[in-house]
């Protein structure tokens, strides 16, 4: 297996552990064939399920919903991205297993206050979980917390939380009806990208989180947090704006509010997204003059 893979396997043996599941053994007499069954099984488990191809783009139907706008919808019912061609799971991944009466204060208490899982913990101050409604019918998910997020132990509270607080209620809704979380627990040191052994190793709790929320819409902030998803190596410009099956939620990535501090000129595009998401949530769009 190459490395990212064992790196994905590593992370899910401890997630596994922290569940008290195992122990766990393989049968060595012939290591060759496990070495392939594992690597065929793994492939099998990243593939989704019912998966088809479009143009080089693969897609996956998890329930039966009226389409919002910026999906095509084929004779079968599936739907796909009206985005350029490209190759994107359904987000489907070793980490999708549910967790019986799973909660948040669980997942919380599963990762515990001192987690030492990666190496992001040796500079953080404190684990940033999450914030906000655990019923929200939309949920905002960032990459990593910042110096002020690793402070107040709250996600998007600096200079790109006061933004994405003005986007939230430009959109008529307060931080409190909707759930903010990140990719990664930990700031990842001088606030760089978490890497992959990282996100492999924080993303189980992610994804337990938005199972237990389980919103209408998913708002990916960024590249991170939306390949996290997806599961892509694409850029995030290939695929900003159009809408994703996500396990029966819609989700849909726009830039991050980092980079519209960076970038001004972008915030009209993440308004045209945030208007989307609007009118699949039945919020009043704003009149126009």
């Amino acid at each position: 297996m190459n490395s990212e893979t064992c790196a994905r396997a590593e992370a899910w043996l401890r997630y596994a552990a922290d569940l008290r599941l195992g122990p766990y053994h393989r049968v060595r007499a012939s290591s060759q064939s496990a070495a392939v069954e594992s690597q065929s099984a793994l492939e099998q488990a990243q593939r989704p399920e019912n998966e088809g191809s479009l143009g080089g783009r693969s897609f996956s139907s998890d329930r039966k919903r009226s389409e919002p706008s910026g999906v095509s919808t084929l004779e079968d019912g599936r739907a796909v991205p009206t985005s350029p061609a490209i190759r994107i799971s359904s987000g489907s991944s070793l980490f999708d297993e549910r967790v019986e009466d799973d909660s948040l204060p669980r997942i919380l208490e599963d990762i515990g206050p001192h987690c030492t899982r990666c190496k992001l913990h040796k500079a953080r101050t404190n684990i940033v979980f999450g914030v906000g409604n655990p019923k929200a019918q939309l949920v905002f998910v960032g990459e990593g917390p910042g110096h002020d997020e690793d402070l107040q132990a709250e996600p998007f509270v600096g200079r790109a939380g006061k933004l994405l607080t003005q986007m939230i209620e430009a959109m008529g809704l307060r931080r409190a009806d909707v759930y903010i979380c990140n990719v990664v627990k930990c700031r990842p040191p001088e606030n760089r990208l978490p890497e992959k052994d990282e996100i492999a190793t924080c993303s189980p709790y992610l994804f337990r989180q938005l199972g237990v929320i389980n919103p209408k819409v998913i708002c990916a902030l960024g590249s991170c947090a939306a390949q996290t998803m997806l599961q892509t190596t694409q850029g995030i410009s290939r695929f900003r704006g159009e809408w994703f099956d996500y396990h029966g939620s819609k989700l849909i990535a726009t830039y991050h509010p980092a980079y519209l501090l960076r970038n001004p000129p972008a915030k009209s595009e993440v308004w045209k997204d945030l208007q989307k998401i609007m009118s699949y949530l039945g919020l009043e769009l704003p009149k126009k003059k």
